[in-house]
C-alpha cells in the first residue's frame, strides 16, 4: 500500500481533507482514519502516473497533430513526441505539451512553474505556497479570478510542491471556454497583483491552513521527521512553511520572488483533451508568445543534503489518541536508474496483505496499520514508512518489530512473485492514469518538476525492467541505521554510510526517446441529457436486478460499472447497523475460493480498480477496467459478492483497523463537532440503523460483533432481487447483460426488501461550543432540516442559491467575505440537498478558523444570511452562477464513474434523464426573486443547530487572533 504526502492546495472545497473528513464521518468510513491519511490519498490521485505500463494515444488524435509539413506560427518549434503527447518551444522560452483527447468533451489547461519551496532563501519558508494564494487575487485583465472560474464551470486547483507549482483548470470544450483559460494563465503568469492588501488577508488563510495541519500528530511528526532526516537541503522544509515566515513576510519579498519565477522560460503549459491542436497552438503563441523573454539569468540551487553519520531520534509529544512510528531514508533523485526499484521495494514492504512491514506489525497486532511512501524529487530525495498502533498497545514492540523489519530488508532477497506482484499494482495504475487525458494533464506536473516530462514514460519503462536483484541491490545500499532517521541514537565504532547518488542529466536519458505505439481512441461523447438518454438500455423488471448500459467508445477502451444491492428493512435492521458496515467491509478480504492476496493479484492483472462498499441496507461494488478485462472482472465481482470467506484473522485486522480509526478521530475538532451535529439533526433511536453513535458507543458495538453475525448477515440479506447495475464506457452489451443474468439472476436475497423512508424531522435550534485542549484549529457547523423534496417548485431555486451562498468556488458569498476579504477561514462554504423519495431536506454550513476568531467568524457568518434574506442575489451574480452551475453538471457527466452513479440511481427511482433535463431547465428559468423567496420561506437563522468545537479556554487567554495585526517584515505593520 503505497501513498503520496499531499501538496498543500489552494481550493477548499474541492480537495481540501476538511471535505474527506465530513464525508468519514457521514459515512461513518473510519477505514479513512486521520485527515492526514485523506490527504495522502489526495495526493496519491496526483502521482498515480508515475507507476504503471501506458498504452499510448489513438489514431485520431495523431492526425489532429501539426505534422512536420504543417507550418508552425512564427517562433514555434516542435521538439518531439511522445505517446500522443508533444513539445513545442515557444521564442521566449515556454514549453508546451499538447495532448489532444477527442474522446471526452473536457479541456484541461495546465501550467506548471518550476518553483517551489525549494528555491525559497531564509526567512522565507512558505513563500512558494503563499504565492500560490495571491495568484488567485488577480491580475489587471481577470480581476476577479474566483468569479471567472465559477462562471465558466472550471474545475481549478493551484499546489505547490518541493520542486513545482502548478495552476490548472478542467473546463467544457469550447473555443470560448478555450481562449478564456489560456487567456487569464497568460495574464496572470507576469501580470497578477500580488498587492499588499491581498496579502494582509491572505496570510492569515494561509496560518489558518499551518493551524489545519498543527492539529495532526501524523502530519507535525511526519515534518519533524523529515526535518530531522535534512539538516541542510530545503526539502526539510514543509512546504506550508514555517509560521512567523507566513506572518512576516514583507511583500517586496513576494513581489521579486514572482516577477524572478513566474516567467515562460521557467514554465511548462499543457493543453489536454477535446482540442484542434494546430488551432489550440496558435492560440498559445498569440496569447503566450507576446510575453517578453526576461533578461534574468535563474539561480541554481546548489545545497547538497551531507551523508548521513548516524541514526537520527525524534520524539514528539502533543495530545493524540493514537501512538505512531515513523522511519526516513535517504534516497536517490527521482530521475535515477535505481529510482524504479526503490518503488517496487516500498510496494514489496507495505502491500496488504503480503508486505512484509504489514505480516509482521498488523497480522500479529502489534500495529493497527502500516504505510511507505517514496517521494520522486529533483535532488536525492526520501523513502518514509510508519505504522499506527493503539494506546493500549506496546509502543516498545511495535518499534521492535518495525526497525528489525527494515533493518533485515538490507539482506533478504524479496521473491520474484513478489517483485512482479508489485509491479503489476505500479504498472495497472499508471496505465488506467494515462489513460485519462484530464489526469495525465494534471500528473505531468510531477516529471517537469523532476526533469523532463518524459520521464514519466521512461519510469514506466524502467518499472518493467526491475528485478529482484535490482531491489536488494537498493535495500542494501539505502536501508542502514546510518542513513535513518527514528527515535533513537545509536552510537557506531566504525559507521556505514550511503552515498546518495547525484542527478544523471535528464537531457542524455530523453534525448531519443521515441515510446510506444498509440492507443485507438475514443469517439466525441456528447454529455448532455438528451443524449445520455438516447444512447442508454435499460432492463427494469420488478424482483430482479434492473440495468442501464451506455456502450461507447472511449480512449483506451476504458469501461466503468457500478452494482448496488438493497437489502432489508427498518425492522429486519434493527441493531445491525455496525454488522452491515462491517460486512461490506469484509467483502474484498478473500472469497471461499481465493485468498485476500489472490483477489487483489486477480484484479491487478485485469487492469481493474474495483471498490467494495457495504453499510446500512446498501452494498455493492464500483468498477474501472477496459473491455477486453470487463466479463473476467464482473464474474471475479460476483464472487467477491456472493461468496466473501469471512475470514476470521481478516475479520480481527479488520476490527483494529476500525478502532484505531475512531481512536484517531476523538480528540479532533472536525470528527467531534461532526458527530454531535448529526447526533442532534438525525435523533434516531439507538436500536435504528440510522442511528449515529458515540466514539464509546462505535467503540463497543465494534468489540461486540463476532464473525459468526457477519457471516450471518451476508446469509439473511445480501442477493440481487432488488440491485441495480450502471455499465458505461466501451464494452459489448448483450454480453455484459447475459453475464449479469447469469451471475447476479437467482441469487435472491432471503429477506425482504422495504426502503427506509427518512420523513423530515424538526430539531429545536441549539449553539453549542465544545472544548478540544491543544488544537490549534477549530471547527464550525450550522445547519438546520426542512420538509423539502427534490420535487418541489423550490428545490431548484433552493439549490442555486447555495451555490452561490457557500457551494461554488472562491467567489461565493461566504467565502468571498470569511476567507477572501477577512481571511478567517481556508475551509468555509455551504451544502444543501432533498431527497428524491421524502420531504427531507437539509441545508448546513463549515468553517474551519483560529478559536480566537470563534465570534469573528459567527457574526460574519449571520450577516451574509442575514443580507440574503433581505437584499437577495444580483441579475447579473445569478447570470454567471448558472452558467457555471450548469456547465459543471455537463462537466460532471462526461465522468463515466459519475454517470454510473447517476443511472444507477434512476434505475432505483423509476427515473430517466429527462428528470436532468427538466431540472437544468428549471435552473435557467430561476428568478432572484424566486431564490430570494424560497430562502425566506426554508431558512431561518434563528432556527440552526449551531455547534463550535476547538481550544476556546486557551483564546480566552490572550492568544493572539488569527485576524490580529501582526508585524509583516521590518517595520511595516498591519
Amino acid at each position: 500500500m503505497r501513498h503520496y504526502v499531499a501538496t498543500y492546495i489552494i481550493l477548499p472545497f474541492v480537495t481540501n481533507p476538511l471535505v474527506n473528513v465530513i464525508l468519514c464521518i457521514i459515512f461513518k468510513d473510519y477505514k479513512s482514519k486521520l485527515i492526514d491519511f485523506n490527504m495522502v490519498m489526495k495526493s496519491k490521485r496526483t502521482n498515480l502516473f508515475r507507476q504503471g505500463s501506458l498504452v499510448g494515444l489513438m489514431l485520431a488524435a495523431m492526425l489532429a497533430m501539426p505534422s512536420e509539413a504543417q507550418q508552425l506560427p512564427k517562433g514555434v518549434t516542435k521538439v518531439t513526441s511522445v505517446e500522443g503527447i508533444t513539445e513545442y518551444n515557444l521564442e521566449n522560452g515556454l514549453k508546451v505539451l499538447m495532448f489532444p483527447d477527442p474522446s471526452k468533451p473536457t479541456i484541461t489547461v495546465n501550467v506548471t512553474y518550476l518553483v517551489g519551496s525549494r528555491h525559497e532563501g531564509y526567512g522565507e519558508t512558505g513563500m512558494a505556497h503563499l504565492l500560490e494564494h495571491l495568484v488567485f487575487k488577480g491580475s489587471p485583465k481577470h480581476t476577479n479570478i474566483p468569479q471567472e472560474l465559477t462562471e465558466h464551470g472550471a474545475r481549478p486547483n493551484g499546489t505547490t510542491w518541493y520542486d513545482r507549482t502548478n495552476y490548472f483548470e478542467t473546463f467544457s470544450a469550447s473555443d470560448e471556454n478555450l481562449k478564456w483559460a489560456l487567456d487569464l494563465e497568460s495574464d496572470r503568469m507576469v501580470n497578477s497583483f500580488i498587492a499588499k492588501k491581498d496579502l494582509d488577508s491572505e496570510f492569515s488563510v494561509v496560518r489558518n491552513e499551518f493551524e489545519s495541519g498543527e492539529n495532526s500528530p501524523f502530519r507535525v511528526l511526519m515534518e519533524r521527521v523529515i526535518s530531522g532526516g535534512f539538516l541542510w537541503h530545503n526539502y526539510g522544509k514543509s512546504t506550508i512553511g514555517n509560521r512567523s515566515d507566513i506572518e512576516r513576510v514583507p511583500i517586496e519579498n513576494l513581489q521579486a520572488f514572482y516577477r524572478k519565477f513566474y516567467q515562460p522560460d521557467n514554465a511548462v503549459l499543457t493543453v489536454a483533451g477535446k482540442i484542434d491542436e494546430a488551432k489550440t497552438l496558435a492560440l498559445v503563441n498569440d496569447y503566450f508568445g507576446k510575453i517578453a523573454k526576461p533578461t534574468r539569468v535563474l539561480p541554481k540551487s546548489y545545497t547538497v543534503e551531507p551523508t548521513q553519520d548516524g541514526e537520527r531520534f525524534v520524539e514528539l509529544k502533543r495530545t493524540g489518541d493514537v501512538q505512531m512510528l515513523m522511519a526516513l531514508y535517504h534516497i536517490m533523485p527521482g530521475s535515477h536508474a535505481d529510482y524504479p526499484a526503490m518503488e517496487v521495494l516500498t510496494e514489496v514492504l507495505t502491500t496488504e496483505p503480503n508486505g512484509r512491514l504489514y505480516k509482521n506489525l498488523v497480522e500479529t497486532k502489534k500495529a493497527s496499520s502500516q504505510f511507505g511512501y517514496t517521494f520522486q524529487l529533483y535532488d536525492p530525495g526520501f523513502v518514509l514508512f510508519g505504522a499506527e498502533i493503539l494506546k493500549e498497545k506496546s509502543l516498545d514492540e511495535a518499534k521492535k518489530a518495525f526497525t528489525a523489519t527494515l533493518d533485515s530488508t538490507a539482506t533478504i532477497k524479496p521473491s520474484k512473485e513478489d517483485v512482479e506482484r508489485a509491479k503489476t499494482t505500479i504498472l495497472k495504475n499508471w496505465d488506467l492514469e494515462f489513460r485519462n487525458s484530464e489526469r495525465v494533464g494534471l500528473s505531468i506536473s510531477e516529471s517537469i518538476a523532476t526533469g523532463d516530462w518524459r520521464l514519466a514514460f521512461l519510469f514506466r519503462d524502467n518499472i518493467r525492467k526491475v528485478t529482484p536483484e535490482d531491489v536488494a541491490k537498493v535495500a542494501q545500499h539505502y536501508f542502514k541505521p546510518s542513513n535513518r532517521t527514528l527515535g533513537t541514537f545509536m552510537p557506531e565504532a566504525n559507521p556505514v554510510r550511503a552515498e546518495i547518488p547525484e542527478a544523471p542529466k535528464v537531457a542524455d536519458l530523453v534525448k531519443d526517446y521515441k515510446g510506444e505505439a498509440v492507443v485507438a481512441e475514443g469517439e466525441a461523447f456528447d454529455p448532455s441529457p438528451a443524449n445520455v438518454e438516447s444512447r442508454t438500455a435499460r432492463v427494469e423488471k420488478a424482483n430482479t436486478i434492473e440495468t442501464a448500459l451506455l456502450p461507447k467508445k472511449t480512449r483506451g477502451n476504458v469501461v466503468a460499472a457500478r452494482i448496488t444491492l438493497r437489502y432489508g428493512d427498518e425492522k429486519s435492521l434493527q441493531n445491525k447497523a455496525t454488522v452491515s458496515d462491517l460486512t461490506g467491509s469484509m467483502l474484498d478480504k478473500g472469497t471461499k475460493t481465493k485468498t485476500r492476496q489472490q483477489v487483489k493479484d486477480e484484479f491487478d492483472r485485469l487492469k481493474a480498480r474495483v471498490s467494495f462498499f457495504g453499510q446500512a441496507n446498501q452494498a455493492g461494488a464500483s468498477v474501472e477496467t477496459t473491455k477486453e478485462n470487463l466479463p473476467a472482472v464482473m464474474k471475479l465481482v460476483a464472487e467477491v459478492l456472493k461468496t466473501p470467506s469471512f475470514d476470521e484473522n481478516e475479520f480481527e485486522k479488520l476490527k483494529q483497523e476500525e478502532l484505531a480509526g475512531i481512536e484517531s478521530q476523538r480528540s479532533e475538532p472536525q470528527a467531534i463537532a461532526f458527530t454531535q451535529y448529526r447526533r442532534l439533526v438525525s435523533p434516531y433511536p439507538k436500536s435504528d440503523v440510522r442511528y449515529v453513535g458515540t466514539f464509546d458507543e462505535d467503540v463497543e458495538s465494534i468489540k461486540a460483533t463476532t464473525i459468526d453475525q457477519i457471516r450471518q448477515f451476508h446469509k439473511d440479506f445480501y442477493g440481487a432481487n432488488n440491485a441495480s447495475v450502471a455499465v458505461v464506457g466501451d464494452f459489448d452489451k448483450d454480453a455484459i447483460q447475459k453475464i449479469l443474468n447469469d451471475e447476479f439472476g437467482s441469487w435472491k436475497s432471503a429477506k425482504p426488501f422495504t426502503r427506509i423512508a427518512s420523513p423530515y424531522q424538526p430539531v429545536k435550534s441549539e449553539n453549542k461550543s465544545i472544548e478540544t485542549p491543544d488544537k490549534a484549529n477549530a471547527m464550525f457547523i450550522a445547519g438546520l432540516n426542512m420538509p423539502l423534496q427534490d420535487t418541489d417548485p423550490d428545490y431548484a431555486a433552493l439549490i442555486m442559491g447555495n451555490y452561490m451562498l457557500g457551494g461554488g468556488f472562491l467567489n461565493s458569498r461566504l467565502a468571498t467575505r470569511i476567507r477572501q476579504k477577512e481571511g478567517l477561514s481556508y475551509g468555509v462554504g455551504s451544502q444543501f440537498s432533498a431527497s428524491p423519495l421524502d420531504k427531507n431536506g437539509t441545508f448546513m454550513s463549515y468553517a474551519i478558523y483560529a478559536p480566537q476568531n470563534a465570534e469573528k467568524l459567527e457574526a460574519a457568518f449571520k450577516e451574509e444570511i442575514d443580507k440574503v434574506m433581505k437584499e437577495g442575489f444580483t441579475a447579473d451574480e445569478l447570470k454567471a452562477a448558472k452558467s457555471g452551475y450548469l456547465q459543471s453538471r455537463q462537466v460532471s457527466r462526461s465522468q463515466d464513474a459519475a454517470l454510473t452513479n447517476t443511472l444507477t440511481s434512476n434505475l432505483y427511482l423509476n427515473r430517466t434523464m429527462q428528470w436532468d433535463a427538466d431540472f437544468e431547465k428549471k435552473i435557467e428559468s430561476l428568478t432572484p426573486d424566486q431564490i430570494k423567496a424560497a430562502f425566506n420561506k426554508h431558512i431561518d437563522y434563528n432556527k440552526l443547530v449551531i455547534i463550535k468545537a476547538g481550544d476556546f479556554e486557551k483564546a480566552k487567554k490572550g492568544a493572539q487572533p488569527a485576524g490580529a495585526p501582526a508585524q509583516l517584515g521590518g517595520s511595516d505593520k498591519k
